[in-house]
């Protein structure tokens, strides 16, 4: 507790130090029907505030309140994205890892995530260990070899190698389940229970071994979803059981303790009665880093289901919370330039930091011009496109809104109070460790905002364009 305490204040001291040195903002904007595109689109100079009026929309941000840290942004490095980059050639190769994740001249990705086994994208399902090998005496990766591995390696390096990647089960093999299938859901038996415990150490002494370091897992992807793909039901009371009695104590006897546990792994709206299961029970919840959640919950925009995120950080403040998933579906090659892909993003990367996740990890990195490949036809949208017919990338505007947020929030930084009057004015707002700033306003109506952004007595005039997201950065 002291220790925590002893951060906050030292995180107040340096955002307090930063506010009081500087007085310029530097804006970077993404904008509808403009060329615009994290663009350093101007400067502005605070001055002397006075109280704001009702009838003035302002940003009001508070950096002496800090609250969780931030681990990072980044997204899926699945088999499909990996087939895809595959087929491009190597400048193009080169211009894509740069674009997610360099620093300087990218959106800076910090985390990745990656199937175990096959997945709905992947080209067809396939297994690690032969049929019946409850020993994985036949455990092999050799699949992964041919594309997914290359991709991983090639983005930790181009990341610097500060890629945190976690790691997570679509199903065990199907002569596991109860169902004797892979596909349509099913249940783990209780005979294979510490087989498929073994089966996760495996795989990351695998994947290290081959020089890929591995952050952390979860138990597994959409315990809850019944698919036509690679899918295995979980109850939350199943997940407990199955984390406290086999998965924690397996990780810990093989040196992989310290490795982050991720329970959960699906919607929000289920969020608190799958994390109060397995959290109020000691013996489970000592094993467990965080809870993971995704947002395919009925997409409508519903607030309500950031409220379920909230309610699970309130309830539980020193479990993690980590957004693993989230993709437009149905895909449509006539609405790759759709400006709401981003906006969905900017929504739910806003409410969900603010409810208190301390990282946020897209799906697919990349995609082809169908949208896939998928061997289920459960094609989906990705920030990022290939058109395979000619070689060329595809950056939707969701690459640009995710970059607001993920090019200068870093590691470390901690989330800061900040209060919007205005509807239109959706905002969040973060300190770094070296004590820089970052306001993000983000604007989905028809009509520009003039809005005064205010911090601690100063005052900043400015305008939010229609359908845009800036990032403001006091340095």
């Amino acid at each position: 507790m002291f220790k925590t305490k002893c951060l906050l204040l030292a995180a107040t001291l340096t955002a307090s130090a930063a506010l009081g040195q500087q007085k310029t903002i530097t804006v970077y904007t993404t904008a509808a029907n403009t060329q615009l595109r994290i663009s350093e689109s101007g400067k502005l100079n605070f001055s002397p505030g006075k109280q704001p009026l009702e009838t003035e929309p302002f940003v009001l941000v508070d950096a002496a309140v800090p609250f969780q840290s931030i681990l990072g942004f980044g997204g899926a490095l699945t088999d499909a994205s990996a087939e895809t980059f595959a087929k491009l050639s190597k400048d193009k190769q080169q211009e894509l890892l740069t674009a997610y994740y360099s620093a300087g001249t990218g959106i800076g990705y910090t985390l990745a995530r990656t199937n175990i086994q096959s997945c709905d994208f992947s080209s067809g399902s396939y297994s690690y260990v032969a049929d019946n090998d409850a020993a994985l005496k036949t455990f092999s990766v050799a699949h992964d070899e041919q594309f997914k591995i290359p991709l991983i390696k090639q983005a930790m390096a181009a990341a610097g190698g500060r890629l945190k990647l976690f790691v997570s089960p679509w199903s065990p093999p199907g002569w596991m389940k109860d169902n004797n299938s892979v596909t349509d859901g099913g249940k783990l038996k209780p005979e294979f229970d510490q087989a498929w415990a073994n089966f996760y150490v495996k795989f990351i002494r695998t994947y290290e071994a081959m020089g890929m370091p591995v952050w952390g897992l979860s138990v597994q992807n959409e315990p809850m979803a019944k698919q036509k793909w690679e899918s295995c039901i979980f109850t939350a009371e199943d997940e407990r059981d199955f984390i406290k009695n086999y998965l924690g104590p397996t990780l810990a006897k093989s040196g992989l303790g310290a490795k982050k546990l991720i329970a959960w792994d699906h919607n929000r709206d289920l969020i608190y009665q799958r994390a109060s299961t397995i959290l109020e029970d000691p013996a489970a919840a000592k094993y467990v880093w965080g809870i993971g959640f995704h947002w395919y919950e009925t997409w409508t925009g519903d607030p309500m289901m950031f409220k379920n995120v909230q309610l699970t950080h309130m309830a539980f403040p020193t479990t993690n919370l980590i957004f693993t998933e989230g993709c437009k579906e149905k895909f449509s090659f006539d609405s790759l330039q759709a400006w709401s892909l981003g906006e969905r993003y900017g929504y739910s990367m806003i409410n969900d930091l603010n409810d208190g996740a301390t990282g946020w990890t897209d799906w697919n990195i990349l995609l082809d011009e169908n949208g896939g490949p998928n061997h289920t036809g459960n094609f989906c949208f990705a920030p990022v496109h290939v058109d395979t017919r000619n070689g060329q990338l595809i950056y939707t505007n969701a690459f640009y809104y995710i970059g607001h947020f993920s090019k200068f929030v870093r590691p470390g930084a901690r989330r800061i109070a900040v209060s919007s009057n205005r509807v239109a004015l959706q905002t969040t707002a973060f300190v770094n460790k070296d004590g820089s700033i970052v306001v993000i306003v983000m604007n989905t109506t028809d009509q520009p905002m003039p809005y005064h952004l205010i911090m601690k007595g100063q005052s900043a005039d400015t305008e939010s364009m229609p359908h845009s997201i800036v990032t403001l950065i006091i340095k």
